[in-house]
């Protein structure tokens, strides 16, 4: 009788559904006994609800962990700031790729086979990953872990709230757990809950191909083989319900039942959402045929770079459209990412997709997970949409609308608001509970509390599609040797080694600046600039900058940008350069063991192209190199065609680079003595020898700091030696703020790659977080001490984002970090830091921004001006 009452209740629990009242509930399954509930006034509330997005003066009530009310009630003043539900990552690694990643903590993938919907990421869940911390200070509350993408089918992923718990188990921070966590059984008197699965459909250079040597057609076979194991238990039991409800238990035997597929059948069932890496069109249309021979829903397509080319694929798939699960700007990386767009997320929303933001993390920080929104907002994505994109929609998405994405239960208040570039929040919600302890967070100018005006990309938008993901990148040149620019707000310009402001905004009315030739050669009042265009001789184009800006065009550093086309193919790279300590250099090369990058330099490359069009007009690339010497770097100008173009190669050499650290050949002691050997014994005119008379920098990557002290006896060491200064320069340098006097004192100029450290290996585990955990950060420190300092990026396709990443560095400084100081970061700074003489143009190439300056998010980029070309280009 027990087991026949047992299986009909199984039976009855498939077509479950939400109780309606579930939004009565008076109090949460995750409130903490003891906490006090917290009453916020007056604030300016974005809601995620479509029925109105946005309340002025509201008030909102927390109390046992949810959202009660928020209206009409009056105590704590928070003085109009912006309040959200808490961001939602619905794709993450969080716990299973932990920080810092080590060996002992890296549970992402199997390598078991390709099929494994019976793992599971909660059981490789670590709850001592630093990224919680780190995520919740800018504002994620929820993650949706999933396994990682090794495999077709990768295991189930599990929903957790990032808070810790007194608990301080994995179990304590899910999210609704489907049912019992081990096991299948079915409480028919508790709601049903979702379970979420994570499988990646194409071959793949990257995993599935390199793992287990399969193509497309062996993955999808793998895939149908898969669901027709799990279709025929389904059928199986469905015929034993079938007879079970009608009383016949004559003969019936066991439930047919097998837990390594279980997860799979309830895929079939409906009640698994399932999240599926798919890049290309090849891979979605796939995908979608597999959905309707097997008939199941999928809740949203990963990474998914086409899919803004076929939203017509999408929404062949069965049961409902899935949602697309993108990135901002991140693409180019593998082949299956060659045509990402940065318009793929309004494209997408004007289709009627569900557009959400993601991080892939530790692939992106998702403690920036704000930041893809602003991004997608800044190429045309609504701006409702783009807060949706990283609270209600994932929330819905992942079937946990009920509780988060909405103002239910996690909420966070920004200094900013959210969508404005470097937004940063002053106390995040999880469960009803504060999650910072004394934040800092520095004063935003007034215009920061409201959404950020879009400059129109309407033209590029469409060219995305027509070219499928490849528009046109170059550039036209001006038609004219002249230029009269109008309405310019401010101009910015290289003096020698630092950048001034030539005239800005605290000047009375709009200026105007005449160009020729690549050169300003006037700029204030049109009066007083008529000279310059009076002659009869002087034909001329005038651009209305609308309140724009000139200033210097950013350089790059840190990436293979220049270097490789797409990073995960190797026929599009320069390559891996030897490596001394290993002992592996062809006899040929004997005596000229140090490659230069300008001998590999590829041009005109989309990243590279991608870069100019943001203002990046030169790079400053070093051998790409897994030991202990890259080589020697090359500046390059990133809008010339090919290397034999007037002024494409800036400066064949500019630096020599190597790199220390605890994950290189050999030991960081043996590392260290071979740079000394080098630097101290190289015969006369070599590289080293250069270096060590002070004629060219040396520039070290190294991220830890007690490796970067040991630098800095080297160079005093060497400099005893050689009677010279050692221009040093360390990049990477995580770490380098605990040294920040000492590097001052030493001379030793620092490129921090990536500007916003993050702490995924050991040697970077103490970084400078910034706010709103700690007031000052990396960069800030550095510059307290005199420290000449400069910013980096670690991957090509980052590039673009170089004014962006200096924009953030001044505005987290509280006003320490001024424009020129900020613009300096990515322009005299690095060619300083990196040996790249100055020109004979006291101005160098500058970028001309319309509706704003070079900080400013709501800017466009729409030219170039050369001086070292002698013209202007426009976007």
């Amino acid at each position: 009788m027990l087991r026949k009452h047992s299986n009909n209740a199984r039976c009855l629990t498939w077509n479950l559904v939400l109780p309606s009242d579930f939004a009565h509930r008076t109090q949460s399954d995750r409130f903490v006994h003891g906490t006090p509930a917290t009453l916020l006034t007056n604030a300016s509330v974005w809601t995620g609800d479509s029925g109105g997005y946005e309340l002025y003066g509201a008030d909102i009530l927390i109390d046992k962990g949810i959202i009660k009310r928020y209206n009409d009630l009056v105590t704590v003043d928070v003085g109009g700031s912006w309040v959200t539900p808490g961001i939602v990552d619905m794709h993450s690694h969080l716990g299973v790729g932990s920080a810092p990643s080590l060996s002992g903590a890296r549970d992402t993938n199997s390598h078991k086979g390709p099929i494994l919907p019976w793992l599971r990421s909660l059981d490789g869940l670590n709850t001592h990953d630093d990224a919680y911390r780190l995520s919740i200070s800018g504002g994620v509350t929820t993650a949706n872990v999933l396994p990682g993408s090794a495999n077709a089918i990768g295991g189930q992923a599990f929903v957790i709230k990032l808070r810790p718990t007194d608990e301080r188990s994995p179990s304590s921070m899910l999210l609704e757990p489907p049912y019992t966590i081990n096991g299948t059984q079915v409480d028919p008197s508790l709601p049903p809950r979702w379970r979420q699965m994570n499988r990646k459909c194409l071959c793949g250079c990257l995993f599935i191909g390199r793992v287990y040597g399969n193509t497309r057609m062996d993955t999808f076979w793998a895939f149908r083989q898969a669901y027709d194991t799990a279709r025929q238990i389904k059928d199986s039991q469905d015929a034993y319900c079938s007879k079970a409800m009608a009383g016949e238990w004559e003969g019936l035997g066991k439930f047919p039942e097998d837990l390594q597929w279980e997860a799979l059948v309830d895929v079939l069932r409906g009640r698994v959402k399932v999240h599926t890496h798919c890049y290309e069109a090849v891979d979605l249309d796939d995908f979608v045929r597999l959905t309707n021979e097997f008939k199941f829903p999928v809740a949203a397509f990963h990474h998914a770079h086409e899919t803004y080319l076929v939203p017509g694929t999408l929404k062949q798939a069965y049961s409902k459209t899935p949602a697309a699960a993108i990135f901002a700007t991140n693409a180019r990386y593998k082949r299956e990412a060659y045509r990402g767009s940065e318009f793929a997320p309004r494209i997408l929303a004007e289709n009627g997709i569900d557009v959400v933001m993601k991080s892939d993390h530790p692939v992106l920080n998702s403690r920036y997970l704000l930041y893809e929104a602003q991004q997608a907002h800044y190429y045309g994505l609504p701006a409702n949409l783009a807060l949706s994109a990283v609270t209600s929609t994932p929330a819905k998405v992942i079937g946990q609308d009920h509780r988060i994405g909405f103002i239910r239960e996690d909420l966070v208040i920004w200094d900013s608001h959210p969508l404005a570039l470097g937004a940063t929040p002053k106390q995040v919600w999880i469960d009803g509970i504060p999650q910072l302890e004394n934040p800092y967070v520095a004063k935003k100018p007034v215009a920061f509390q409201s959404v950020p005006s879009t400059p129109n990309y309407d033209k590029e938008a469409i060219e995305a599609v027509k070219y499928q993901g490849l528009p046109p990148l170059t550039p036209t040149k001006a038609k004219t040797d002249t230029i009269l620019f109008t309405n310019v707000s401010s101009v910015y310009a290289r003096n020698g080694a630092e950048v001034q402001e030539m005239f800005g905004s605290l000047d009375s009315a709009p200026a105007v600046v005449v160009v020729r030739n690549g050169e300003i050669v006037c700029h204030g009042s049109r009066a007083s600039c008529l000279t310059s265009l009076s002659f009869p001789e002087v034909q001329f184009e005038s651009f209305d900058l609308q309140g724009g800006s000139i200033s210097p065009g950013f350089v790059s550093y840190g990436s293979s940008l220049g270097l490789e086309e797409i990073g995960g193919e190797e026929s599009t790279k320069d390559g891996v350069v030897f490596d001394p300590l290993s002992g592996n250099i062809p006899s040929l090369l004997s005596g000229s063991e140090v490659m230069k990058a300008v001998d590999g330099l590829q041009f005109a490359g989309r990243d590279t192209l991608l870069a100019y069009r943001a203002g990046v007009t030169s790079a400053i690339t070093a051998p790409t190199s897994r030991g202990l010497i890259s080589g020697l770097s090359t500046a390059f100008s990133t809008g010339a065609a090919h290397g034999l173009e007037e002024g494409a190669v800036v400066q064949d050499i500019a630096a020599l680079h190597v790199n220390i650290g605890h994950s290189r050949s050999g030991s960081v002691s043996t590392q260290i003595a071979a740079l000394r050997h080098l630097l101290l014994d190289s015969a006369s005119g070599t590289p080293f020898d250069l270096v060590a008379k002070g004629e060219i920098p040396l520039v070290v990557q190294a991220q830890n700091a007690d490796i970067i002290a040991s630098l800095i006896k080297l160079k005093k060491e060497v400099e005893a030696n050689a009677k010279t200064a050692l221009r040093l320069t360390v990049t990477g340098a995580a770490e380098s703020h605990l040294l920040a006097r000492e590097l001052g004192e030493a001379n030793v100029g620092v490129i921090v790659t990536p500007s916003r450290p993050f702490p995924d290996s050991w040697e970077l585990k103490r970084i400078l977080a910034g706010p709103p955990l700690t007031k000052e950060s990396t960069i800030t420190t550095l510059m307290a001490y005199n420290v000449t300092v400069g910013i980096g990026i670690t991957e090509s396709w980052s590039a673009r984002n170089t004014r962006l990443d200096v924009a953030w560095a001044a505005l987290e400084s509280d006003g320490v970090i001024s424009k020129s100081e900020a613009l300096a970061l990515a322009s005299t700074n690095l060619e300083k830091l990196l040996g790249v003489k100055p020109g004979a143009s006291l101005s160098g190439d500058l970028v001309a921004t319309r509706g704003g300056s070079a900080l400013d998010l709501d800017a466009k980029v729409v030219g170039i001006i050369s001086s070292r070309r002698g013209s202007v280009e426009w976007f």
